[in-house]
């Protein structure tokens, strides 16, 4: 299905401010439709120069939350003549916000339909259409009337350019609905309506007393909440299209400012309130792991730095030369390990940017080469963000395949070793190359004796269930082939 920018951006002349004003109003419009227990369509008119004069095009849509909806079939990318949507047609031609003649019969069940201009600044962009079922009508009770009263100073608000508040756009995942809670206030201050859910929350404050009449914002500060900003006072005032938290008596309710501006007069303001304590409470534990965890790599890594410098420490005391080769290798094999644990120690999620780990191991790796050689590894291509449980294993391979290339390959000054990096979709292809000596006649990868190839094919094949080939090199020396899956979770053994 086609977005609402391509929409858009096809069959009208629309700019970019006017397109930032409609996915601002889109944004938010699901208030609109929950109050109004309608659906919204938003028409706009199709390019005159492409000949489609007094024709429209439905670019967006939305159903209520609160009541059933009046089209179950989705209508967004359809195309309306002249004249098909004649409510449509007199609300963009006279700029007025217009509900005539009798309900609509045709799906079958009962629609009021009216349209509402959507005004920025001086010009008309488009109307929306808010269509009503019927069918399950009844008397209302208050709190359906004070939405209802709220619906339609919002449509005033939108056929005047007052609505939607584009430098104040809520956080959509996070924001309060209609349903979580809903306080009409005046131009005062003074609560009119408080739904059900909105006298519970304050319940949970621990106001003991009914909402209705009293100041909101006195009424909050006296509950001797604290509210996480300054913004207290011009969220419950309504003064301000914003939103605060406040915490009082163990719970945490959130509060959503939308001030209502009908006929160029402040006449009040809608509160939107939920309790959100479980999930800040949810929110502070997991910020609180993410903080032991982060502690815990970063000793990981200091025991990690303190084991290598002990071996260091061993190996300059060995006079055996093969003694000392193995403690050395240790050294990097632990040194590859507590890199991984040091960048995981600086981020708040298990997931790793592994050029920069790649980079330092390659480094590494071309400190402790021969001074024969004096090669240093280049790598070509990104890996991009790994998982931990990946990223450590294989941190650990690129440092056994470098140090295998720079001490058994590489005997000059002239030589190459790269690595390669590749990454499709859900795979990782890693090709480690180089121009020396080449691998011996006869060579199996599995049943090599040495240590460090034993090691890469434990951890590429059995822990992360890769696929690793060895062969010569075009034109000289060794290639080694990785080709890893990112999507599989990584196996332990």
């Amino acid at each position: 299905m086609p977005t609402l920018s391509d929409l858009i951006k096809k069959h009208t002349d629309l700019g970019a401010d006017d397109m930032d004003w409609i996915h601002s109003l889109v944004s938010d419009w699901q208030l609109l439709a929950d109050l109004s227990f309608a659906d919204l369509v938003l028409w706009v008119p199709l390019t005159a120069e492409r000949g489609e004069d007094g024709s429209w095009v439905a670019v967006a849509q939305i159903r209520p939350t609160t009541g059933p909806t009046a089209y179950p079939e989705d209508l967004v990318g359809m195309v309306a003549g002249r004249g098909e949507r004649a409510l449509v047609d007199i609300a963009y031609r006279e700029g007025r916000i217009c509900r005539e003649g009798d309900p609509e019969w045709g799906s079958g069940i009962p629609v009021r339909e009216e349209s509402i201009p959507v005004r920025r600044g001086e010009r008309i962009l488009g109307v929306i259409q808010r269509s009503t079922n019927l069918s399950s009508a009844r008397t209302p009770s208050r709190l359906e009337l004070t939405y209802l009263q709220s619906a339609s100073d919002l449509a005033k608000m939108i056929n005047d350019g007052r609505f939607p508040f584009p430098e104040q756009e809520p956080n959509l995942a996070r924001s309060p609905r209609v349903g979580d809670g809903l306080l009409r206030i005046d131009r005062e201050g003074r609560v009119l309506y408080a739904s059900p859910n909105a006298q519970s929350a304050y319940r949970r404050l621990g106001l003991a007393t009914d909402l209705a009449s009293t100041h909101l914002a006195d009424t909050t500060a006296r509950l001797g909440t604290a509210p996480v900003d300054d913004s207290l006072a011009l969220v419950a005032g309504g003064r301000a299209a914003r939103e605060t938290e406040v915490e009082a008596n163990g719970a945490i309710v959130q509060l959503r400012a939308i001030p209502l501006i009908v006929d160029g007069h402040r006449t009040g303001a809608l509160v939107l309130l939920r309790d959100v304590t479980e999930l800040r409470w949810r929110d502070r534990e997991l910020m609180t792991k993410d903080a032991t965890i982060r502690e815990i790599h970063h000793r990981v890594k200091n025991n990690l730095q303190t084991v290598a410098a002990l071996l260091r420490l061993q190996a300059r005391r060995l006079q055996v030369p093969e003694g000392r080769d193995a403690l050395e290798e240790a050294v990097r094999r632990v040194g590859s390990i507590a890199i991984v644990h040091e960048t995981l120690s600086h981020t708040p999620e298990e997931l790793i940017d592994f050029d920069d780990i790649a980079d330092r191991v390659m480094a590494m790796a071309g400190e402790v080469s021969s001074p024969e050689t004096r090669v240093r590894p280049k790598r070509v291509g990104g890996f991009g963000v790994l998982p931990a449980a990946i990223a450590t294993p294989l941190a650990m391979v690129l440092t056994e395949l470098l140090q295998n290339a720079l001490e058994h390959g590489l005997t000059d000054n002239s030589g190459l070793l790269e690595v390669v990096v590749t990454r499709s979709g859900e795979r990782l292809g890693v090709v480690v190359a180089d121009n020396g000596k080449g691998l011996p006649d006869g060579f199996d990868v599995e049943s090599a004796a040495s240590l460090g190839l034993q090691i890469v094919r434990t951890l590429i094949v059995g822990e992360l269930g890769g696929v690793l080939e060895l062969h010569r090199r075009e034109g000289g020396g060794t290639e080694v082939t990785l080709d890893i899956p990112l999507a599989q979770t990584p196996r332990t053994g």
